[in-house]
């Protein structure tokens, strides 16, 4: 076992596919920032909001105020930078750790491709991704290779392959297998779609693009690896996140998925690919093509040896921690974060916060827009780690205008997946008595699966 994994170790490859997906993830993620600062959602997100949602550990990171601008703006050049591999190591990580810090300000704005990113930009961190066709290659000759060692692109394989398959085993439920819910609620709001929107409200298609999408999921990446099935497989790729795109509003994910797709293709693709950009930009790529291998063992390969594989590890096992969890995932949401579970579910819901002071019994309701906005209120009202945090929020706010003795109470009520509304937190339960940790959470009402 030790032999073949060490041979495995030492196996080399050509570096063009690293380099391929640095430029292209690294450009992706420069319109990416520019496009957030483009439609003003730094101010709406981060700026207006007097209150923000934090995740649980990491309080300590708030929002920077003006500063914020500043956050994107590195973040942004960050990302530049380790595109055309100019000082690579260290723009590599002040990409990680400000892109990271962005998404650590405030858990209202969490989508799993935010995620996605920081783990793909976490393990550009410890790859030679700079060693081919970059400008510190470009400038610094001794640096120069054309081969690395092939787990450096099976560790990039291997991350896109776990966020694929366990997107498709979190599929595997009855509401999407057996009710086409959710797909089926927003595929009748797409029927002004040109051809296809015709059928939209066609329980067959609901089923379809149910089925279709687990399938899709879960055997795409085989798909990609196998030469004699890749450009079907590819050509399935382009189709099924345009129409993802089309239909939805995900921003960059699909464009995301495309590019990580890419490193599934052959050396040669990823050859010449690159002679293709050289041409346009009039670089010499011949120059990188010098027969060189990796086979040194630097401080990075050796530290990404040590790390990767835990890190892995900790991929793997953090999408299964909801089985430790009674209850519906998707009603309690006790470990649905972190875990591929894309667009899963339809919820909707109504929080409505009593203010009591517990000696004269007094209360009053609370006006959530004086303290929220409208994309907070709809976050907040389905999560119960928000309504605890907000319930919070609103004991410290009102102690501090001379309150004595509060409670906090909150009548909500939620529907899943197309359900009746139903009673979602214990009203009787004091929030002030709770807080926010990664035991079960008592306090949720069980969803009648009615």
């Amino acid at each position: 076992m030790s032999i073949s994994i060490q041979t495995y170790l030492h196996k080399q490859t050509k570096a063009a596919p690293l380099a391929v997906f640095r430029v292209l993830f690294g450009l992706l993620l420069v319109v990416s920032m520019i496009r957030f600062w483009y439609y003003g959602w730094i101010e709406k997100l981060y700026l207006l909001p007097n209150f923000h949602f934090h995740y649980y550990g990491f309080e300590w990171v708030q929002v920077p105020g003006n500063w914020t601008y500043a956050l994107f703006f590195i973040c942004g050049l960050s990302a530049l930078f380790f595109a055309i591999g100019f000082k690579y190591r260290i723009s590599i990580l002040v990409f990680f750790l400000s892109f990271t810090y962005i998404e650590l300000m405030d858990k209202t704005t969490y989508l799993n491709h935010y995620y996605f990113v920081s783990l793909m930009a976490f393990i550009l961190m410890w790859l030679p991704a700079h060693r081919h066709f970059s400008v510190d290659s470009f400038l610094n000759k001794s640096i120069r290779v054309e081969f690395i060692p092939k787990w450096n692109i099976d560790a990039l394989r291997l991350m896109i392959s776990i966020v694929y398959i366990s997107a498709g085993l979190a599929k595997l439920n009855g509401d999407w297998m057996y009710k086409a819910l959710p797909l089926g609620i927003w595929l009748r709001d797409k029927i002004d779609m040109p051809i296809i929107g015709q059928f939209m409200d066609e329980r067959w298609l609901h089923y379809l693009f149910s089925w279709g999408g687990a399938v899709y999921d879960l055997f795409i990446v085989f798909l990609l690896l196998w030469s004699r099935t890749r450009v079907i497989a590819f050509i399935v790729v382009l189709l099924f996140h345009f129409l993802t795109k089309a239909m939805f509003p995900i921003g960059m994910f699909p464009y995301l998925m495309i590019v990580a797709s890419l490193l599934f293709f052959s050396n040669s693709f990823h050859t010449r690919l690159l002679k293709g950009i050289s041409k346009v930009f009039r670089i010499p790529y011949e120059a990188f093509c010098n027969g060189m291998k990796l086979t040194a063992s630097t401080f990075f390969s050796r530290a990404a040896l040590l790390i990767l594989p835990l890190f892995f590890l900790t991929q793997l096992l953090v999408p299964l921690r909801s089985h430790l969890y009674a209850g519906n995932l998707f009603w309690t949401e006790q470990g649905y974060r972190f875990s591929w579970r894309v667009m899963l579910m339809e919820k909707t819901g109504y929080a409505n916060f009593k203010v009591v002071d517990r000696v004269s019994g007094k209360q009053f309701y609370v006006q959530n827009e004086d303290f929220l906005t409208a994309f907070q209120q709809k976050q907040m009202s389905t999560q119960p780690d928000f309504i605890v945090e907000y319930a919070h929020y609103l004991g410290d706010h009102f102690k501090s205008q001379g309150h004595q003795n509060v409670q906090i109470f909150v009548e909500s009520y939620a529907s899943l997946n197309g359900r009746l509304s139903q009673p979602f937190i214990d009203p009787t339960v004091d929030l002030l008595t709770v807080k926010n940790s990664f035991k079960a959470k008592s306090f949720i009402l069980p969803l009648r699966n009615d």
